[in-house]
């Protein structure tokens, strides 16, 4: 495959949809969150009411619940997944716009609901979004769709909180910024004009029982199925707890600054962790998927080795920022891949409940490692903790090893139903 076929990839319509769809999927998070926790903040609340606030992201745990209704009914325009991200991207244009007319001290309870119902439609259109992915992605282009996803999502995140502070702060007031976010979702809505249908349609459920039932029943039903579950809680574990102390461990372990943290862990760690994405699915075209997740799966291991390389060394910016860019660019990589491997295997009749499912199986090990990694740096400290995340991440790795024909028997599957 020579260079001019990648660049095909990158430029048509399906990947060109994953990056603005992917901005209108990462655009309303920190507005439920981290920019609502400011600006109750600067307003003033207690700290009680700010943490009781946190609880309006519960939807994007429980999203599984109600995307088999996504998978069974079809809204009248757009068809099945195009209707249903127009659908919750106007609901979200109007929470949002909400929710600039309800300073905290004025209306607390009515932002609270607004919060509330923004977050359920936020994590609606990731359900729908995801299927879509899954639907419309030809087999070689999910690595690249992947990449463009993170990379959407990602800018998203940077527009709707760091830039919304700053322009809430210096520019345009609370009112004024929230009412450019709910602008900024029109992106998404112009998008699903010029985005494609899947080329080959998938069948509906015929029931609400079948849309429920349906997709485990399908799932479970494959060769190897639960050593496929645990290869999805196992294979990113490394990497999640790698993260989940990191912040901790560079102020308090290494002794930098939380200003130095902040500037190069988020800043830098977000930019390799795109390039990463990007390269990863760039790669992935001529790699194919297990070869993709078997090489990304050794580096996401043997990056965690440079946080190691910090807690033995004398503290340096640059050798902070190294460890960090290698670490992010090698997790970006991974997330390709693991992403496409979500995709592959999700059934496109049911791909909105599979995949909620599958990422809330994936994401078991980010939400659990915290408290286990507390313990664990007690117990031995910083260095020995890191080389274990180092011995966490091979089972995975050899799981995938172990299981490589299944990978392959998938991936020629998925290439066979879209050919």
């Amino acid at each position: 495959m020579n260079f001019q076929t990648y660049l095909d990839i990158f430029r048509n319509r399906r990947i060109g949809a994953m990056l603005a769809l992917g901005f209108a999927s990462g655009l309303p998070l920190a507005l439920t969150s981290g920019t609502l926790q400011a600006w109750m903040t600067v307003e003033g609340l207690d700290i009680k009411t700010i943490g009781f606030f946190s609880l309006v992201g519960q939807a994007y745990i429980f999203k599984f619940l109600w995307a088999p209704l996504m998978d069974r009914y079809t809204p009248p325009l757009m068809g099945r997944r195009r209707g249903w991200l127009l659908v919750t991207q106007i609901g979200l244009v109007l929470g949002i716009a909400g929710m600039a007319f309800c300073p905290p001290r004025e209306a607390l309870w009515t932002l609270a609901a607004l919060a509330t119902l923004v977050a359920f439609l936020s994590a609606s259109q990731d359900i729908v979004f995801d299927a879509y992915s899954t639907d419309v992605l030809r087999p070689p282009e999910r690595g690249a769709g992947a990449a463009v996803k993170v990379l959407g999502y990602r800018l998203a995140m940077l527009v709707s909180g760091g830039l919304a502070l700053w322009l809430a702060d210096r520019v345009l007031g609370w009112q004024q910024t929230y009412l450019l976010m709910a602008g900024l979702m029109g992106v998404g809505i112009v998008t699903l004009l010029w985005a494609p249908e899947p080329d080959v349609p998938a069948r509906v459920p015929r029931s609400l029982e079948e849309a429920v039932v349906g997709p485990l029943r399908d799932f479970f039903a494959r060769p190897g199925a639960w050593w496929l579950l645990l290869l999805i809680v196992l294979y990113k574990l490394g990497d999640a707890f790698a993260g989940s102390l990191s912040t901790t461990f560079l102020i308090r372990g290494v002794g930098f600054s939380a200003g130095e943290v902040g500037i190069v862990n988020k800043t830098l760690g977000l930019a390799a962790t795109i390039v990463g994405a990007l390269f990863g699915g760039t790669l992935m075209v001529r790699l194919g998927l297990y070869r993709s997740l078997m090489l990304f799966g050794v580096l996401q291991a043997v990056s965690n080795l440079g946080y190691w390389i910090l807690a033995v060394t004398p503290p340096h910016l640059w050798t902070m920022g190294t460890a960090i860019a290698i670490e992010n660019l090698c997790g970006g990589m991974g997330t390709a891949a693991f992403v496409a491997l979500l995709m592959t295997l999700c059934n496109r009749s049911f791909s909105a409940t599979q995949y909620a499912l599958l990422s809330a199986l994936a994401s078991v090990g980010r939400v659990y490692v915290g408290p286990t990694s507390g313990y664990m740096v007690e117990a031995w400290g910083w260095a020995p903790f890191y080389l274990g995340t180092v011995v966490v991440a091979l089972p995975g790795v050899l799981l995938l090893w172990a299981m490589r024909h299944t990978v392959h028997r998938y991936e020629a599957q998925a290439r066979e139903a879209v050919a």
